[in-house]
């Protein structure tokens, strides 16, 4: 009985602490966006967040962890930072765009402005810089998550091309590639979609679809660069004793690639944080001149 009862109080205090947070998330989000009116009241060169974006972009991203929870693929210390996602993950995957984001507000305020070198550089490098962050994450997430499952043909390491047992750090394949680009491809359809829904200059501006071809791009070579750094700089063997695939030095595994120096959680960071600072620069050379 006693057991019982420290379970509903556990679940309890569970309830309540999620209900606290979830209130205290939505409170500094609305702080932010009367802030945001507020300025542009005052500071006409100012863009003030839409109503209907500030809604947005709070309802989803609840709707997305509560089912993240629902569904035990993210787990409490993951959903509060933002197999099962912690906060370190999340961190890893996040960090760059959050930065890239609030760099972006501090310099241009928080409302949408369009992709457009030739009218605003500095902006503009920075929306493309975090679209390519969260591309490149995207794309990372795709192919490891679907290439395994829908591929017929073991994976190869990206460095030497020779067959490797699933999950060696830097095995790659064609349907893990092609889930990559179409990963990086549906960020970039969705930040076109609310480019066109938020977003008032657009007749003046230069064309926006290319935001759609880079996230393509962006999502296909993060997991390339990702994969590369998986298969020099993280340690794969293969334990002999259980047949299983080991990603730190043990007495009974045999070395298939790389080296212990680097944790999957870091190589995430690097790939995002190469991703979004080469691609921007690259896109600048060829993006439509408005």
């Amino acid at each position: 009985m006693t057991d019982l009862n420290d379970n509903i109080c556990k679940r309890y205090i569970k309830m309540i602490t999620n209900i606290v947070i979830l209130s205290l998330i939505i409170c500094i989000s609305l702080a932010f966006w009367i802030m945001s009116m507020t300025a542009s009241t005052y500071y006409g060169n100012l863009r003030p967040i839409s109503p209907w974006r500030w809604l947005f972009s709070v309802v989803v991203p609840v709707l997305i962890i509560s089912n993240g929870l629902k569904k035990k693929s993210l787990d409490h210390s993951g959903a509060l930072g933002g197999g099962q996602r912690n906060w370190i993950q999340v961190f890893c995957n996040g960090a760059v765009p959050t930065e890239l984001a609030l760099l972006y507000m501090i310099e241009n305020g928080p409302g949408e402005i369009p992709v457009d070198f030739s009218k605003q550089y500095s902006a503009s490098w920075m929306c493309l810089s975090l679209l390519a962050a969260l591309a490149c994450s995207a794309g990372d997430t795709w192919a490891s998550e679907v290439g395994p499952v829908l591929s017929k043909s073991p994976p190869r390491l990206i460095t030497t091309w020779e067959k490797v047992p699933v999950g060696t750090n830097g095995g790659v394949t064609v349907v893990g590639l092609v889930s990559s680009l179409l990963g990086g491809t549906f960020v970039g359809i969705a930040y076109f979609l609310t480019q066109l829904i938020f977003v008032n200059d657009l007749d003046i501006s230069a064309p926006q679809w290319p935001i759609i071809a880079f996230g393509g791009l962006a999502g296909l070579l993060g997991s390339i660069v990702d994969s590369y750094l998986g298969a020099t700089m993280q340690y794969t063997g293969l334990d002999e004793s259980t047949g299983m695939v080991v990603n730190s030095p043990t007495n009974e595994a045999k070395h298939i690639a790389g080296k212990p120096i680097l944790d999957n959680n870091a190589v995430n960071l690097f790939s995002s944080v190469l991703i979004a600072v080469l691609l921007p620069t690259a896109a600048w050379g060829f993006w439509p001149r408005g």
